[in-house]
């Protein structure tokens, strides 16, 4: 990567440096998203600007008690680095099994810590995007240049969780934290903690706060779905015992997980109800209660593919409930008071500790302001190609993963066909392409990114007006659906007609010759 100086408009000075791909985040996509470039394309230079100053996205940001996977990491982990712990990872064991990844992979040589990232404005004329940064170190202003960028950032704000308006937030006494700013320093060792929220993160601290608390109170305004199971894989287990070498086993154990998945996601929607009593029958197993009772705590309003399913190793919020060490109430906050909540009901919940498990802030595009020749791009009036690539925008594919499966698995099936574009680029000459409605496509209905009724956590359900929009065609949606794209994307035409390379419509009856025998 050559550097040198150049003078903004502004007439500050700025670094510049050029890469054939920027990589945006150095989260568990960006990292990923690295290593299947230097695989697949050996020749192109890149840079990573992460906003941090360390690795890890999510799992750096948080650090409340307990903090770990809802993924199995059999499938959360990437598939050419086999997972050898168990199924549900801390938070650290995630960060140390990425920075094995970046370390045995040379990673870290192009990670640019502490790079606040403003603005990306690209030039139709360069056929270049311009990423102009600031480096939080020194507070000088950066800037590089690159020919494709690969937006890994995330989905949501890392800095500004979601806390609602609270009457009487204000007047309270105690501490009052969200979960994402949780600091380690916070003693709730023998206090009264009162958590706000059910969702994956209630879960997941509500078990370890229990250990140390006084008592553990969780409100919620509607129940969520819990899934509970031993926090082993019974046949990574067995294929170690019999000697199989890791990478088979890694390989094995996804593909079974995969293909429950996929199963049990079916079965939700075919059979909602009976799902709910097999997960009801997990309950009481794990929890020793074979009376659990599941009104009105644990009963859903939603269906059980609507979102993602709680995990509970070992069903630990359900034991911390039978011995007495959390407390469940289901009703609306309607003031705090100096010593808690009151809530819509006139119960009074006293607590020395507060801790908001409300959700995130979703943040299109990490927040950065976006230019497409001089024009300000408003992602919600691009149509989204396949959850990846935007009308209007060229030379940008964006990391989205999946909800009801493991993120990271669309982070190896997007860094194939990011690599794959890449090379066809160079196969066919071409410095830019973008994707653009096909004639077929032209009086096709738009819609908000994705279906209530398909998938509705309210981070997302708040953000919609801020998302791409879909169509009804499968090429113009996010589906959400691993088990269909794991066909669909590793096979998508590159010269099909909703390619535009170098501003000519490309078309699958009229392949260039220099492809004829690519």
């Amino acid at each position: 990567m050559a550097s040198a100086t150049v003078r903004a408009p502004d007439a500050t000075p700025r670094e510049a440096t050029h890469v054939d791909v920027l990589i945006v985040g150095a989260g568990i996509s960006g990292i990923g998203s690295a290593y299947h470039l230097q695989q697949q394309c050996p020749d192109k230079s890149y840079a990573i600007l992460e906003m941090k100053d360390t690795f890890g996205g999510t799992w750096e940001t948080h650090k409340y008690p307990g903090v770990r996977s809802d993924s199995d990491l059999y499938t959360f982990g990437y598939r050419f680095k086999p997972w050898v712990g168990a199924p549900i990872a801390s938070g650290q064991a995630i960060l140390d099994y990425m920075g094995e990844v970046i370390t045995e992979n040379g990673i870290d040589r192009h990670i640019h810590y502490g790079h606040r990232i403003a603005r990306c404005a690209w030039d139709s004329k360069t056929n270049l995007w311009t990423i102009d940064a600031t480096r939080n170190s020194d507070g000088a202003a950066v800037s590089f240049t690159a020919n494709f960028l690969w937006m890994c950032q995330g989905y949501y704000d890392h800095e500004k969780p979601f806390i609602p308006d609270w009457p009487g937030k204000d007047v309270y006494r105690g501490k009052l934290i969200h979960a994402q700013l949780w600091s380690p320093e916070i003693d709730y060792k023998g206090k009264r903690v009162l958590v706000i929220g059910s969702g994956a993160t209630a879960a997941t601290v509500i078990p370890e706060i229990a250990k140390e608390a006084a008592h553990v109170t969780m409100l919620q305004r509607s129940p969520t779905y819990f899934f509970c199971s031993e926090n082993k894989n019974e046949l990574a287990d067995r294929l170690r015992e019999v000697g199989i070498d890791e990478p088979t086993i890694h390989r094995v154990v996804r593909t079974q997980i995969m293909y429950d998945q996929d199963a049990l996601t079916k079965r939700c929607i075919e059979e909602p109800d009976a799902v709910f009593e097999d997960l009801k029958a997990l309950i009481r197993a794990f929890s020793g209660d074979e009376n659990f009772q599941f009104e009105p705590h644990f009963t859903p309003r939603y269906r059980p593919w609507q979102q993602r399913l709680a995990f509970c190793p070992e069903g630990d919020i359900f034991r911390a409930a039978v011995a007495g060490k959390l407390t469940v109430v289901t009703d609306t906050i309607e003031t705090f008071t100096e010593k808690g909540v009151r809530t819509t009901s006139g119960e009074e919940i006293e607590a020395d500790i507060v801790v908001a498990a409300t959700g995130f802030n979703l943040l299109m595009m990490g927040g950065i302001a976006f230019e497409v020749d001089g024009k300000p791009v408003d992602w919600h009036k691009t149509i989204n190609y396949r959850g990846m690539m935007f009308t209007g925008v060229p030379n940008l594919v964006w990391v989205m993963g999946y909800f009801r499966a493991s993120w990271t698995l669309r982070v190896d099936m997007l860094g194939d066909f990011v690599c794959k574009l890449l090379n066809h680029m160079d196969a066919r000459g071409a410095r830019r392409v973008e994707v653009a409605l096909r004639d077929e496509d032209r009086d096709m209905p738009l819609e908000d990114w994705i279906e209530g009724e398909n998938f509705n956590p309210g981070y997302l359900m708040r953000g919609l007006k801020f998302m791409p929009r879909r169509g009804d065609k499968p090429e113009w949606r996010h589906n959400q659906d691993y088990w269909a794209e794991k066909g669909e994307i590793p096979n998508i035409d590159l010269e099909g007609s909703e390619f535009i390379y170098d501003g000519v419509r490309a078309s699958a009856a009229k392949v260039p010759a220099q492809l004829e025998n690519a």
